[in-house]
């Protein structure tokens, strides 16, 4: 004979533990897919649901004029070096999207691929990899998308700016992520997607959310433009700005000249190119010195402490022009054995690894005292300021000279005796005094921009609080 069933005892059972109970006709009601995965009923989740209640709110489809996946497939044949740039899941950021590094497509391939165009105030959300991002494409160019979803919003019903700062906080956030599936390598199902509940506020403060994107935009575009101009300033300063290297894909050195001097057989590293980036800085006007004696390599492995909190950069926290756009914050238990590097503010980073050698920083105050991977090099000089260093080590010049300087099979990296040995420039001070102020302005508007995109998400979030 069974015995009573004793709810007391019961609940006693799952008190402490992360659980949600949900009845089995409820999934049938409120499910037009079967997901019976625990992630997908995570307390927070279904909190999120009563949270709608009291507001106006209408699924995704129904404020949305399109939203459809950019082609999926191989566009190898259609790769071109002068064409229409294809945004990938890479250039996907939180509210903006990162073009400085994309690939170009032939314009007849473009014409095909209608549905994968993006045009601007589409908002775009990476399928695959890194959920949980959503931007607003404000280029007047229509581009075109591999594996992103693209979002049209109806104006008539919502703003395209609130609903993309909408998605950013985290109440759109935990939905993008509740309706990824796929196990290890999810996917969004866009007719999951479609369902994802927005909240529709008043127009006028809609209307606060788009000034204060506009404005952060503009900020970011503006800090964009300054780096160039130190960008510029510094090519010209060493007459890189109209140089064009070498482009025959032979060399011809003695024994003598290679291997015995060098310990190098490898046909890469004596490309003519790489012969004409270092003469370039052999004749510059103003000399020359290597690196080991011009800049200090801080080198030293540290151990970080159990139970102490850090913050951690690695490779993916490196912005395009050489600020930091996060890192992680975790104890020191929790961190990778990579993570022994301590960093103090005006360092710049340096990858050492093939393929990632443009991943270069300049620490931040905000970044004092953090860790970093033993994949970068850190490096500081009394001679050149960091603006300077950095600006450098991200010209073409460098990073050629990075390159030839690579070596290794399966991770090909730069080592440290080569590192140490690459000729640095001796820039002008006043040069660099001109370099550090653009790169300090470029830096301080690109903060300006975070705090508004942060100000525009916490406006968001605390009007949607309001109704509970």
């Amino acid at each position: 004979m069974s015995s009573p069933f004793d709810e007391q005892k019961y609940k006693g059972l799952l008190e402490g533990l992360e659980i949600s109970e949900v009845m089995f006709s409820e999934l049938k009601i409120t499910n037009y897919e079967l997901r019976l995965d625990a992630e997908y009923y995570r307390k927070e989740f279904l909190a999120h649901d009563l949270i709608t209640k009291n507001l106006i709110v209408e699924n995704l489809k129904n404020v949305t004029l399109k939203i459809d996946v950019g082609f999926v497939g191989t566009m190898v044949n259609h790769y071109t070096k002068q064409g229409v740039p294809l945004l990938q899941t890479k250039n996907i950021n939180e509210f903006f999207v990162n073009d400085g590094d994309t690939i170009q497509i032939t314009e007849d391939f473009h014409h095909q691929l209608k549905k994968s165009q993006i045009n601007k105030e589409d908002i775009l959300i990476a399928r695959s990899g890194s959920f949980g991002k959503a931007a607003i494409y404000l280029e007047t160019k229509t581009v075109n998308s591999s594996d992103i979803i693209i979002i049209k919003a109806n104006k008539a019903i919502i703003n395209p700016y609130y609903l993309v700062s909408f998605l950013n906080t985290k109440l759109g956030v935990d939905q993008m992520l509740r309706f990824a599936s796929g196990g290890l390598q999810g996917h969004v199902n866009l007719t999951i997607l479609e369902r994802l509940q927005v909240p529709i506020l008043e127009d006028s403060f809609q209307l606060k959310i788009e000034k204060i994107l506009q404005i952060a935009y503009n900020a970011k575009i503006q800090a964009q433009t300054l780096y160039h101009q130190a960008e510029e300033l510094l090519l010209k300063t060493i007459g890189l700005k109209d140089f064009k290297p070498s482009q025959e894909g032979t060399n011809i050195k003695s024994f003598k000249d290679s291997f015995i001097s060098t310990g190098r057989l490898d046909a890469e590293y004596y490309q003519p190119k790489y012969d004409d980036y270092l003469q370039l800085i052999k004749n510059y006007s103003d000399g020359y010195e290597l690196l080991q004696t011009i800049c200090h390599l801080e080198d030293d492995n540290y151990t970080p402490a159990d139970n102490q909190e850090y913050k951690y950069i690695e490779l993916s926290d490196v912005g395009k022009s050489g600020n930091l756009t996060g890192c992680t914050i975790a104890q020191g238990r929790e961190l990778p054995t990579r993570a022994r590097r301590r960093v103090n503010k005006n360092d710049v980073i340096i990858s050492s690894i093939e393929g990632s050698l443009e991943s270069c920083a300049l620490i931040a105050k905000d970044y004092d005292n953090a860790l970093c991977s033993t994949g970068f090099y850190v490096i500081n000089s009394s001679k050149i300021n960091s603006e300077t260093l950095l600006v450098l080590f991200k010209s073409e010049l460098m990073q050629n000279i990075l390159k030839q300087n690579c070596s290794g099979t399966i991770l090909t990296a730069i080592n440290k005796t080569e590192f140490q040995n690459i000729p640095i420039p001796l820039i002008d001070y006043t040069i660099q005094q001109q370099i550090a102020g653009l790169i300090e302005e470029s830096f301080a508007l690109r903060r300006e921009s975070e705090r508004l995109l942060e100000e525009a998400t916490g406006m968001v979030e605390r009007e949607i609080e309001k109704s509970y």
